[in-house]
């Protein structure tokens, strides 16, 4: 039987944006498998409350640590130094890390890592010093001490493979588990009325509210069809939850004159995103950088169709039925491609991101890599 632990001391919840929803997407696959297995959820005192749900399952167990998840540099330090011990002293020796942190020695435990992206490699210009030289450290610590890793798109698992010259055998592309109900849906009269919005008559996107994003461009796209009055609608809304752009995209809106025409949502329920997900004209992602990008699917499996950079993964993700912009920072091309859309969603195969399907490829992976059969390193 599978019996490892699954470290969830990073998680804040509200606060780290899609790795949120693909780990509870995860574990809910999980409570649906009918194989074997006994999970131990690492919780901290401030997360613990969010996860114990999962503990109504006698399959999982909550083991809460002393950790405070949002005192990050206390979580840290425990990770390097107690982690181990922690693990030990409860007869764990296999432990699945969702994320690449992990400790700085095996101590006795093989473990399992996911990275969903070298961000930080790739703008360090968006970090601080000490997050780029933390993250630089645990990619070096998966890539040599961890027993193997997932990556969340064959995109990812190239970039790892250039940059630590890692061989292919000791890295596998599992894709993130994305589930919508399509179900769950509000009345549109109600956000129509909430942000004055006509159905099939404004953009959409959702995004961390971050450089990479690019959601600037998107500003600077909508300020075009207003003034020049192009044949498009302009109207914006962008759902997601705060980043350090915010101030900055709050300033560019009102410096433009769009506080009517660009409105920053926040964060929304399902039921409000699903809602703006199938009665927007078209979901536009205007990222420049994504390890997978769970939006565009999101809005695709409402039958919307989606307007996106060709940049990193999201061609791949996207499985070329998208619209592409080739310059993301290019608004007349923006414009262009909005103009004259082409949808080829029937096109998609959505299996590829079904959560009972992933689910059991994790499953798999983890019986073989942390399963009985295996010795801790």
């Amino acid at each position: 039987m599978l019996k490892i632990a699954v470290d969830l001391l990073w998680l804040r919840p509200g606060k780290v944006g899609g790795t949120e929803f693909y780990i509870r997407n995860l574990l809910d696959g999980f409570l649906r498998l009918k194989e074997p297995f006994h999970l131990f959820l690492l919780v901290s005192k401030d997360n613990r409350e969010s996860l114990m749900h999962y503990g109504e399952d006698e399959r999982i167990e909550l083991l809460e640590t002393k950790v405070i998840s949002a005192n990050i540099a206390g979580r840290i330090l425990w990770q390097f130094f107690c982690q181990n011990r922690f693990l030990r002293q409860h007869a764990i020796r296999k432990c699945f890390i969702p994320v690449y942190c992990r400790p700085l020695f095996n101590g006795g435990i093989t473990y399992v890592n996911v990275i969903h992206d070298l961000q930080a490699a790739h703008y360090p210009e968006y970090h601080p010093f000490h997050e780029i030289a933390y993250s630089k450290l645990c990619w070096w610590l998966d890539t040599h001490f961890s027993r193997h890793i997932v990556a969340i798109s064959d995109w990812v698992r190239d970039d790892i493979m250039t940059r630590y010259r890692v061989k292919g055998d000791k890295i596998t592309t599992i894709y993130n588990p994305i589930t919508v109900t399509r179900e769950e849906t509000l009345p549109f009269e109600k956000l129509a009325e909430k942000y004055h919005v006509e159905e099939k008559n404004f953009y959409y996107t959702v995004a961390q509210l971050i450089p990479h994003k690019n959601l600037d461009t998107l500003i600077a796209v909508i300020e075009q069809i207003k003034k020049r009055r192009i044949d498009l609608p302009a109207k914006l809304l962008i759902s997601g939850v705060n980043g350090e752009s915010r101030s900055k995209l709050e300033a560019q809106i009102r410096e433009r004159g769009l506080e009517q025409e660009v409105i920053l949502t926040g964060f929304v329920e399902n039921a409000e995103r699903n809602t703006l997900y199938r009665d927007c004209k078209a979901f536009l992602f205007p990222s420049v950088f994504e390890g997978f990008g769970m939006p565009p699917i999101e809005a695709m499996l409402f039958g919307t169709v989606v307007i996106a950079t060709d940049k990193t993964c999201i061609p791949e993700i996207t499985q070329g039925k998208a619209n592409y912009v080739k310059d993301p920072y290019d608004a007349e091309e923006w414009i262009r491609v909005m103009q004259h859309p082409v949808d080829r969603i029937a096109e998609m195969d959505f299996s590829a991101y079904d959560q009972m399907r992933l689910s059991r490829k994790y499953y798999r992976l983890l019986q073989d890599k942390l399963g009985p059969d295996t010795a801790a390193d």
